[in-house]
């Protein structure tokens, strides 16, 4: 599957969500704390359909990112996106400084661009993105979340946090570890392996204490 060059060439009328809610990030650098989730529609390394997942780049994704759910939608401007992540904040809740959104999805930066974070700025929140990494950044995050795929050619080499998960045979650690990132995470990958993948990662951050372990809390707590 090719990999499109920016945002600007993928565009699903013009925003496509699959959902918005708010929850505490249940994983990384800050989780526990409260957010909302804005999924975007689509992803540049599988195309979400089972039939396609064994030739697809990325094929341990657990994430359902395909349409529109019942607490998503098609958003004709940056305003009208804007405007429904508002509405999935707690009512009453006006201190700025607690207005969090993670942009995510799929993947998000084929559809997340400059005007939408302003319209998210002027709303008082601080925008973080997770991405593949794939993609160009647009202007204006306030936190940038890399989880590299093997397979897949970084433009993003720099950011807040790299979260890899692990073990991905050909997305080793060491592949990783000189890039321009403020924090190193391994999160054991999810799935029949997922309590030995969790030892290897125990193990892989305690000889190597530049990467901290990442587990899926919202996951265990029964967290969407």
């Amino acid at each position: 599957m090719p990999f499109p060059l920016s945002s600007s060439t993928f565009r699903l009328l013009p925003y496509t969500v699959k959902e918005i809610f708010f929850t505490l990030q249940g994983e990384g650098v800050h989780s526990g704390r409260p957010a909302v989730f804005c999924r975007f529609a689509g992803c540049n390394l599988w195309t979400g359909r089972e039939a396609d997942r064994a030739s697809a780049v990325c094929t341990f994704c657990d994430t359902d990112f395909v349409g529109v759910g019942d607490d998503g939608g098609r958003f004709a401007s940056p305003d009208a996106l804007a405007d429904a992540v508002v509405a999935a904040w707690p009512t009453g809740d006006d201190d700025a400084r607690t207005r969090y959104i993670v942009c995510t999805g799929g993947e998000p930066l084929l559809q997340l661009d400059e005007p939408a974070i302003d319209a998210l700025h002027r709303r008082g929140f601080t925008v973080a993105v997770e991405t593949n990494g794939t993609l160009p950044l647009p202007r204006g995050l306030d936190w940038v979340c890399v989880s590299p795929k093997a397979g897949a050619p970084l433009a993003v080499r720099g950011g807040d946090e790299l979260k890899l998960v692990f073990p991905q045979p050909l997305a080793q650690p060491e592949l990783f570890r000189h890039l321009e990132f403020r924090a190193f995470l391994l999160q054991p990958m999810d799935g029949p392996d997922r309590v030995a993948n969790t030892k290897a990662a125990v193990e892989y951050c305690l000889a190597h204490p530049q990467w901290h372990l990442s587990l899926q809390t919202h996951k265990s707590l029964g967290l969407r």
